[in-house]
């Protein structure tokens, strides 16, 4: 079997051929003192699933730092790394929240950085 080794660039391409730079989805979060948060986990996954499930690649590496706050307008940043190394960043941005739901778009960088030496 033929194992295809993905970059960030590649990724960065099927973002583009698949117009899903800007991905709207929404994630499951717990409560907090105020507002609601998806962890960084959660939201990790959900980055993960949905840039997978548009371009048709299979799931990638995405970790992302912080918790995002549910409070419309938050932004938060995550970083998707590809089989060789190179990494793409992906920006976060709360578009609503309903309830214990929080809803927030996708939007990957244009450029990936290469994977360091």
């Amino acid at each position: 079997m033929i194992k295809s080794r993905l970059s960030a660039a590649t990724w960065a391409l099927s973002a583009v051929a698949a117009g899903a730079l800007l991905v709207g989805c929404s994630g499951s979060v717990s409560v907090g003192k105020s507002d609601p948060k998806l962890s960084k986990g959660k939201l990790a996954d959900t980055v993960a699933e949905k840039l997978a499930a548009t371009t048709g690649q299979p799931k990638p590496d995405v970790t992302c730092p912080e918790d995002l706050v549910g409070k419309v307008g938050n932004t938060g940043r995550c970083t998707l790394t590809a089989n060789d190394g190179s990494t793409l960043g992906v920006t976060v941005k709360v578009s609503s929240v309903n309830g214990n739901n929080v809803n927030f778009d996708i939007k990957a960088d244009e450029t990936p950085s290469p994977a360091a030496s």
